[in-house]
């Protein structure tokens, strides 16, 4: 499951470097609170298994959040945006060794 986690997580850091500068700021934003949530919901210890745990049910919580605070950019709400959070923050797993 980590693996298959993992490429989408990636997908999201790719994605979210192309987004155009107009929708930059929200979709940051989001990404940024999405961080900040993980970081309350799981800790500063956890592992990547954990945080794959709750990335499976995940998408109605980060859905409302994004929904909350970029109402009218709605590029910002899909999941690839929530994806890009976790790969942000897989980076501080205690078991994590990125892959070359």
């Amino acid at each position: 499951m980590l693996d298959y986690t993992r490429l989408r997580w990636e997908d999201g850091e790719r994605r979210l470097r192309d987004v155009p500068a107009p929708s930059r700021r929200p979709v940051e934003r989001v990404v940024e609170q999405t961080v900040a949530e993980l970081r309350r919901r799981l800790g500063s210890a956890f592992t990547a298994e954990e945080l794959a745990e709750l990335y499976e049910s995940s998408s109605a919580w980060t859905m409302a959040l994004a929904v909350r605070l970029a109402p009218s950019e709605p590029l910002a709400w899909e999941q690839w945006v929530a994806d890009a959070a976790f790969a942000r923050y897989v980076r501080g797993a205690v078991d994590w060794q990125a892959k070359s």
